[in-house]
């Protein structure tokens, strides 16, 4: 009977080395290289598949290998993202060491990916709305289930955390090195990066709305008053770092941002709402002297009365506003604000614009109905992580509520800073949800073992 597995082993032995023979003559020695590291790689996208989902996570969000395009010819996302789903399809079916689960915020981003999904088929431009459902909102979809599911340990969520403002220090260092020898300055002041390759951080604004997630990772580890003296002083200088990077852009929505996060933290210090106001107002005008806004070309002190950026956002926000009335289901279709600008805007200045909002964008690109699913959304992950903060205080579990307190400042950094940058259906929002919901899983674990 052993006999046929020897025979059955050689024969699978001698194709594969034939088959590499056959990729070393048509295709050269990479594409023999590459086959033969295949089994390699298999067994690595198993065996360490939370690494896989962890840098997938960073270069995702922060962009990595578009702040640094050294990176770009190797396509890590597309490799990264295979090479999840490969550990995750093994541990689902075969090894069976993974347990799929459902929670309300599966339900919630189900429910806005279902009507996004309509909004593409009533889009004005479909091949738009087609192109960018397939190239990142699929991708979004898919990743929102791995990444809950898979980050179900302490250590794991350590590491994101880590990563995450390591990635955002990376990145911030970028923008300081680009504003320093003026490489991709818009408006000859407000730094972006890989802007010549249309990089998803290539505009200011983009850049300042990826910057604040590290913003409260940072803010969380130096507010700790458990961590040790050392391990605050480096979240210290990550933070100046970070916070430098988002002046550079000059983004008063960043900036706002910033002053959010802070005072979240140092609400929970002071507890005097009269107070962390007072803070928060001079902060602001410190931010705003700090990164030279009345220098901009537009929105700066030159421009007197409501300044051209704000007038820009006020027009493209009633552009949103109409477009939701003329489609109060579906709107425009997603990714389809800009190519519809001109038909809805009541001002025309001779160019389409973005809608600079999150909310807006919203509202004109899936109708009234897709900006009820998504504050349902927001509502479930607010509610979630509501309820692991009081898990956290009963547990007295100083890493879950550092990961918590974190994730909240976040959330609050994205919705105040959204509110003037576009970021509906990209990553941010979304990584947001579903290390909620693979926090609020681990918690309640944490709190079933010890009262059991």
């Amino acid at each position: 009977m052993a006999q046929p597995k020897v025979n059955l082993a050689m024969w699978l032995t001698g194709i594969f080395c034939v088959l590499i023979i056959v990729l070393y003559q048509e295709l050269g020695f990479i594409a023999a290289f590459a086959i033969v590291l295949l089994p390699f790689a298999a067994v690595m996208a198993v065996q360490i598949s939370t690494v896989f989902i962890i840098l997938f996570i960073l270069f995702s969000y922060f962009r990595l290998h578009e702040a640094f395009p050294v990176l770009m010819p190797f396509k890590i996302p597309k490799l990264l993202a295979l090479a999840s789903l490969a550990g995750i399809a093994w541990h689902l079916f075969i090894s069976r060491k993974l347990t799929p689960f459902w929670h309300t915020g599966h339900m919630a981003f189900c429910l806005v990916f279902v009507w996004v999904t309509v909004s593409v088929f009533a889009a004005k431009d479909r091949p738009l709305a087609m192109q960018f459902w397939i190239d990142i909102f699929t991708k979004v979809f898919l990743m929102v289930f791995v990444i809950s599911w898979w980050l179900n340990t302490k250590k794991a969520f350590n590491w994101v955390r880590f990563g995450i403002m390591l990635s955002g220090v990376l990145v911030a260092c970028v923008a300081l090195y680009n504003k320093a020898n003026g490489i991709g300055l818009v408006e000859g002041t407000r730094v972006t990066i890989s802007r010549h390759l249309r990089s998803q951080i290539g505009a200011p604004n983009d850049l300042s709305l990826v910057l604040m997630f590290p913003v409260s990772f940072l803010a969380a580890e130096l507010f700790c008053a458990h961590n040790s003296k050392w391990i605050r002083f480096l979240a210290l200088l990550g933070l100046a770092i970070v916070i430098s990077g988002v002046i550079a852009t000059q983004s008063r929505g960043g900036l706002l941002g910033i002053c959010a996060v802070m005072a979240y933290f140092i609400y929970q210090k002071v507890k005097n709402p009269v107070v962390v106001a007072a803070i928060g107002g001079l902060a602001m005008l410190v931010l705003i002297a700090a990164a030279g806004i009345s220098d901009r070309q537009s929105g700066g002190a030159a421009e007197e009365g409501v300044d051209a950026s704000a007038m820009g956002r006020i027009y493209a926000w009633q552009a949103a506003i109409n477009m939701a009335t003329s489609n109060p289901l579906t709107g425009v279709g997603v990714n389809n604000f800009v190519s519809n600008y001109y038909f809805y805007s009541p001002h025309w200045d001779g160019k389409n614009h973005a809608v600079h909002s999150t909310w807006f964008q919203v509202l004109g690109e899936t109708g009234f109905v897709g900006l009820a699913v998504y504050f349902l959304m927001l509502a479930v992950i607010v509610r979630s992580l509501r309820r692991s903060f009081m898990i956290c205080n009963q547990l007295s579990c100083a890493s879950l509520m550092l990961n918590t307190n974190a994730l909240r400042a976040g959330l609050l950094g994205f919705c105040v800073a959204g509110t003037f940058l576009t970021q509906a259906f990209n990553w941010p929002i979304y990584i947001i949800l579903s290390l909620t919901i693979a926090l609020e899983k681990m918690t309640q674990a944490e709190y079933g073992s010890l009262r059991g």
